[in-house]
């Protein structure tokens, strides 16, 4: 690397990949500067950042931070998408920014693995975390408010009784 811009660069681009622990690479073929413009500033109201990337630097970058599975991911024209609070919310919004331009996703780096563009597909198809975190705690919470209710159901079941039983007798003492 002769040059120091291109050193900060790499320096830079490996910083940003050991702060996040998803990436999702994708082909920026196809895109002109002005759709690229708007899908930018799409992935951007999602918290989503796209950048296109130098390979070379990119590999080197990766190496840096320790992030070998995102090497084989950078073949081509490469854009790096990352920043989402999880996994599936960056999948779904890059899919979904870049669907009408007909962007060719390569795979994703999670976590120390690589995933190809099946995967990355899957993974938008997924409900959000706090989607799913929802999903887990309802599911949890159902059986207990079941068993909440049979238990309580003789007590509430004697109440309607006594209160019953009470309107009998006020109506046969206002009857008498």
């Amino acid at each position: 690397m002769p040059t120091e811009a291109k050193q900060a660069a790499v320096a830079e681009l490996a910083e940003l990949l050991r702060d996040t622990e998803v990436s999702i690479v994708s082909d920026h073929r196809g895109l002109s500067v002005a759709d690229l413009l708007k899908v930018r500033r799409e992935l951007h109201e999602k918290g989503i950042a796209y950048r296109v990337i130098k390979n070379r630097l990119a590999r080197i970058a990766a190496e840096q931070a320790e992030r070998p599975e995102l090497i084989p991911l950078l073949t081509g024209p490469s854009a790096l998408s990352y920043g989402a609070d999880d996994e599936s919310s960056l999948a779904k919004g890059l899919i979904d920014a870049t669907k009408p331009y007909k962007v060719e996703v390569r795979g994703a780096a999670v976590r120390g693995e690589t995933l190809g563009p099946a995967s990355v597909v899957a993974l938008a198809a997924l409900p959000g975390r706090d989607a799913l975190l929802a999903m887990l705690a309802g599911a949890m919470a159902s059986p207990l408010s079941t068993m909440a209710g049979l238990l309580a159901a003789p007590m509430r079941d004697l109440g309607y009784g006594l209160a019953q039983l009470r309107e009998q007798r006020e109506a046969a003492q206002s009857a008498a």
